[in-house]
């Protein structure tokens, strides 16, 4: 069916404020090519930069209320910044 991933292809979903999610098979390497070690088919990767176990995600997101949305942000719209 269109639009259905094949059996073994690797599926990366954005959650809304929270990991990366990644299904299938994936081999994870750091920048300098050393392999890291994924023992599942369903890994989760930290987005919000404070996991203690990066570059997997441990759930801190939720604490420390980091926000990012599922889908691609649309880069036409300014972001806001902070006041001063």
């Amino acid at each position: 069916m269109p639009g259905e991933p094949e059996p073994d292809a690797t599926v990366i979903t954005p959650y809304r404020d929270g990991p990366l999610v990644i299904r299938g098979p994936v081999r994870l390497v750091d920048q300098d090519g050393r392999e890291i070690e994924v023992d599942r088919r369903t890994i989760a990767l930290c987005r919000c930069g404070r996991s203690r176990m990066r570059p997997f995600c441990d759930g801190t997101h939720k604490l420390t209320r980091f926000s990012a949305p599922s889908g691609a942000e649309d880069r036409s719209v300014p972001t806001p910044r902070p006041a001063s």
